[in-house]
């Protein structure tokens, strides 16, 4: 089984989302962050006591930025030549299979990925036969 090379602890400076000022008033005003633009508003003169807006400060470090928790960062393949860029790689990156990729060539990135010793992180996906 593959380890990562350098297992760091992810420190996640805010988990919660940041919902947009007044979604939960109106059912037409979404959840999904909007900045506030309004000349009065409380949101955007940071006044206390209102929801805390995104900013810079609230980022991930450097070193940890877009690892998953077993300490891999991502990398999309949808064919077995894609997967040989990890051959070098393959204690930082493991390999996710993109969705529109066919259960027959899923197999053989599979079995390439094993002759290579890259990490597969949705290797079960569609390889099931019916029932």
């Amino acid at each position: 089984m593959v380890t990562p090379a350098v297992k760091h602890t992810i420190v996640k400076k805010r988990t919660a989302h940041f919902k947009r000022h007044q979604s939960d008033r109106f059912m037409r005003v979404g959840e999904s962050w909007r900045k506030p633009k309004g000349i009065d508003s409380r949101v955007r003169r940071r006044f206390g006591g209102t929801a805390p807006m995104p900013k810079i400060g609230y980022g991930s470090a450097k070193k940890t930025r877009h690892m998953l928790p077993n300490g891999f960062r991502k990398f999309s393949v949808s064919n077995v030549r894609e997967l040989d860029l990890l051959l070098m790689h393959n204690r930082s990156y493991a390999a996710e299979i993109a969705h529109n990729v066919s259960s027959k060539n899923r197999i053989a990135i599979i079995a390439r990925a094993a002759q290579l010793d890259v990490k597969v992180i949705n290797a079960g996906g569609r390889l099931r036969s019916e029932e």
